[in-house]
């Protein structure tokens, strides 16, 4: 028996758990139907997703959506699908391109969308009208066998860190894995090619769109104007395929598998740090009451601002790492150092061009010695505006560019011994340790 055959045994659904989970299902269905019937609306009620393309691992999502006729108002619409989550499913509220309710139904989690109930993805009303024209494709195109190959690229892609188009993992979506499968026409296939991709790769299920820009570039059969990997990052797309090179020089269950990493000890954090002579630093702010997803968007975005303005002060950036908590978001850089000299090397402008002129006028009587020739260039000994990263921070922070809704008045600032007793430490030896996780 192969690896792949003994890990498919592992984790395909029996047909009793895939028969409970359509029972499920259909029991949501009708509950929903029932609602909107005792409401007087017609509105279809469709399940898609994984579930209903039988593509699905243990604990799957329900993703259930109310098809709304053309004719009805986008705000009716929207009104009508979260009167029907709150009063079903007593969930949260959830906000992509128009609201939708997240909640749970017998054990199982479920999205409750409304949408239009389009006949052609040439006329969307709105981006989740594909999503039933998915589901469509996807069993067109499959067979049993293909759907137990896409359960295999999708578990191999959870084990190694690559799953899932959301903000924080910025990878590859199921909908996405199970188009790589029927392009290439099994999981090993799917590897095999993906070991060989370069940036901007670029496969047509269907038609091929017009040229557009990523490091992956996969064009939707229901919509070639779309790339359905756009939300794939360029690092998760070489951890992709670094992944697939190693699976085929060394398979093992540890990539649908892997194992949980024991973090490094606070005495082992600091040798490491100690070591390499690195100093460590955090960014810790209050988290705001938004959505989830739209706040892991914003902390990536601070992330790269503040990588950004340490880079540009000279602290140089080794590595950062960031989570959230209920109530925190932190952010953990490793800089080369946490202090620098009083001052630095500042370069000017080539002699010959007109701006000398100013550029010597500003620095003759600089304190630590006037302008000098280097390179065909002006430059001069000038004094730092800051030493230390934290005062750096502090100053630099609210005018660096974060996510909108991160208040930069919560701004709390944790030095290199404060950062290595305090912060998590799984957090931390991803910062200072970083393993994929097949390695661990």
């Amino acid at each position: 028996m192969s690896l792949e055959e003994i890990v498919l045994e592992r984790i395909k659904p029996s047909e009793k758990e895939a028969a409970s989970i359509m029972d499920t299902a259909d029991r949501l269905k009708g509950m929903i139907t029932s609602y909107l019937r005792s409401h007087e609306y017609d509105i279809d009620v469709k399940l898609v997703g994984s579930v209903a393309k039988g593509t699905f691992l243990s604990g799957p999502d329900l993703d259930v959506f109310l098809m709304f006729p053309e004719s009805v108002p986008e705000g009716d619409m929207v009104r009508i699908g979260l009167a029907a989550g709150d009063d079903v499913l007593q969930g949260e509220r959830m906000y992509a391109e128009h609201p939708y309710t997240r909640g749970d139904f017998e054990g199982l989690s479920v999205d409750l969308v409304p949408c239009y109930a389009i006949k052609d993805t040439k006329k969307l009303m709105s981006a989740v009208d594909r999503t039933p024209f998915h589901t469509e494709y996807v069993i067109s195109n499959t067979d049993e066998r293909l759907r137990d190959e896409i359960r295999l690229l999708k578990l191999f892609m959870r084990g190694t860190g690559t799953y899932g188009a959301e903000p924080n993992t910025r990878g590859f979506s199921g909908y996405l894995c199970e188009l790589l499968v029927i392009f290439y026409g099994s999981f090993l296939n799917a590897v095999r090619a993906a070991s060989e991709w370069k940036e901007g790769v670029s496969i047509s299920p269907g038609s091929k769109g017009p040229a557009m820009l990523g490091p992956i570039i996969v064009y939707d059969p229901v919509d070639p104007k779309r790339n359905v990997a756009s939300a794939v990052h360029i690092d998760t797309f070489a951890t992709f395929i670094a992944a697939c090179k190693d699976y085929l020089e060394n398979p093992s269950e540890r990539f649908f598998f892997p194992f949980e990493r024991v973090p490094l000890t606070e005495g082992e954090l600091r040798k490491l740090s100690d070591d390499r002579g690195s100093r460590i630093v955090s960014v810790v702010f209050d988290r705001p009451d938004i959505n989830r997803d739209n706040l892991y968007s914003q902390i990536w975005k601070t992330r790269y601002a503040l990588t950004r303005r340490l880079d540009s002060y000279d602290f140089t950036v080794l590595r950062s790492v960031h989570e959230m908590t209920k109530t925190k978001i932190i952010i953990v850089f490793e800089l080369e150092r946490d202090a620098l000299s009083k001052t630095f090397k500042h370069i000017g402008p080539p002699v010959w061009v007109r701006a000398a002129a100013s550029f010597l006028a500003k620095w003759n009587d600089n304190e630590f010695g006037g302008p000098f020739i280097d390179e065909g260039q002006w430059n001069v000994v000038a004094e730092r505006r800051h030493r230390s990263v934290i005062d750096m921070l502090c100053d630099e922070v609210p005018v660096a560019g974060v996510g909108r809704d991160i208040d930069t008045d919560t701004l709390m600032i944790v030095g290199h011994n404060e950062t290595l007793s305090t912060v998590n430490k799984e957090l931390l030896t991803e910062l200072l340790d970083p393993k994929h996780p097949w390695d661990v």
